[in-house]
């Protein structure tokens, strides 16, 4: 991919994070522009992932198990120094008692705790319900890719989405919203799964779907109409149908930015998306989300020393908490989380026998060798995924 591609999809993290933190410092509603930013980073982990995952497959030195193990370790390079920092953090902060629960966040199970309590507590450690759906991702997706039969992958995304789907029209039988229904695997599989359909059309070809083509701009519309219905009180069974609506109708309208984006977006928009302030957020948006509800804890704590409200919802609290996040998140990119990564390099997805290790390595760096395919596709930044908002 070029650098040009490489920034918009940075420039698609910033906004889906900038959505978030609208959501959770701003909006006075819990404003679900927090759920559609999950959303987008579900399809962007999805396609990228997969996306890599295809590439070093079709190497001619491909080796399944080796492919893995690289896998693997570096997402946990990538993933796991920052998020258990952390949690080591709120443990010894005590932050509103979390440390009875932390061993379903250190072992990624976040959703199924708060599916169970059906209840957002502790607060200050909900985000990471989307992140531990990632790592349940990250466990079984790169299995299928690199172990399916090439020609049944497109076909399993498919059955995916589906039952995603499928999994939506059961809730409404139960007559009662629980978050259950949002939190478990399968409420998110739809949009990860889509992400991995459009890099299988990617690697045939650049041209997307007529049938997207044709729809996503009345999905989008339709969806903006029921985000805008959402707070007027419904019957329940209009509900239930405006909440699966909420769901569904962005999935295409979100592949079809993502499909633009890494395909090079031209004019205003591709400007836009690509300028230096949203690429730079872009890159430290895993640290902003994975700090954002930290900072927050600890400036409501401050408030009686803090000249601007920040215990509401409102423009104090966004800039306070937002400047504390980007702070935070920026000293964690560059002391930490940009070093680790560095080491990744020694952990390739595919290694040409008739080079050495140490040449595999520096393929990418040094001039006359040519670049391996696992490098075709950067997956030095995770996508995080910030959580829905509490609605």
């Amino acid at each position: 991919m070029s650098n040009v591609r490489y920034r918009q999809l940075d420039g698609l993290r910033a906004v889906a994070v900038a959505m978030v933190l609208y959501a959770h410092f701003f909006a006075a509603d819990g404003s679900y522009w927090g759920h559609v930013g999950v959303r987008l980073f579900f399809v962007l982990s999805g396609f990228l992932i997969t996306r890599l995952l295809l590439e070093a497959r079709s190497a001619a030195e491909f080796e399944p198990v080796a492919a893995l193990k690289s896998f693997y370790i570096r997402r946990a390079l990538r993933i796991f120094p920052p998020y258990f920092g952390m949690l080591g953090f709120v443990w010894l902060a005590g932050l509103e008692e979390s440390k009875r629960v932390l061993a379903w966040h250190a072992f990624y199970l976040s959703n199924f705790w708060y599916a169970l309590r059906d209840e957002w507590t502790p607060w200050i450690l909900c985000h990471t319900w989307s992140l531990s759906i990632e790592e349940q991702f990250y466990v079984i997706w790169p299995l299928i890719i690199l172990l399916a039969p090439r020609r049944s992958i497109e076909r399993i995304c498919i059955g995916v989405i589906l039952l995603s789907l499928a999994y939506r029209f059961y809730w409404p039988v139960t007559g009662t919203p629980s978050l259950a229904r949002d939190l478990l695997p399968p409420a998110s599989m739809d949009a990860l799964a889509s992400g991995a359909l459009l890099a299988i059309w990617r690697s045939r070809t650049a041209l997307s779907p007529r049938w997207m083509l044709m729809s996503w701009v009345p999905l989008a519309v339709t969806f903006l109409i029921l985000l805008w219905l959402r707070p007027m009180p419904m019957p329940m069974t209009l509900d239930w149908a405006r909440w699966i609506g909420l769901e569904v109708l962005p999935l295409v309208p979100l592949v079809m930015i993502v499909s633009c984006c890494s395909a090079g977006l031209g004019g205003y928009l591709g400007r836009l998306v690509e300028c230096p302030p949203l690429t730079a957020l872009g890159r430290i948006s895993y640290g902003v989300y994975l700090f954002h509800a930290v900072v927050l804890a600890l400036i409501v704590k401050a408030q009686p020393w803090i000249p601007i409200n920040v215990s509401e919802q409102g423009f104090g609290r966004l800039l306070i908490a937002g400047a504390g996040t980007l702070m935070l998140a920026s000293i964690s990119w560059l002391v930490l989380e940009k070093r680790i990564n560095a080491l990744k390099d020694f952990f390739p997805y595919v290694v040409p026998k008739e080079r050495t290790t140490a040449q595999a390595v520096y393929a990418t760096k040094v001039p006359g060798i040519p670049a391996y395919p696992h490098r075709a596709i950067d997956d030095s930044d995770t996508l995080p995924n910030p959580q829905s908002s509490t609605n």
